[in-house]
């Protein structure tokens, strides 16, 4: 099952994406779990903080879950 996070920007960063998506507690949090857990971005292994993710992006965490951005 697939969980829709709805942004009402252009884009949302990775860490900005783990923070809302409740993965995470914190945007500190972010730079450990992308060390220590894999997250595919549109079916490419991605751990850069930064990465820009926009509506139609597919996050899948193994173990977490699979997450699709939607305006």
């Amino acid at each position: 099952m697939e969980n829709q996070i709805k942004i009402d920007t252009e884009y949302i960063t990775l860490g900005q994406f783990l923070k809302l998506a409740d993965v995470i507690q914190s945007g500190g949090m972010a730079k450990w779990f992308l060390s220590e857990y894999e997250v595919y971005v549109n079916g490419e292994q991605d751990q850069r903080r930064g990465r820009k993710l926009r509506a139609g992006d597919q996050i899948e965490i193994p173990d977490v879950g699979t997450f699709v951005v939607t305006e």
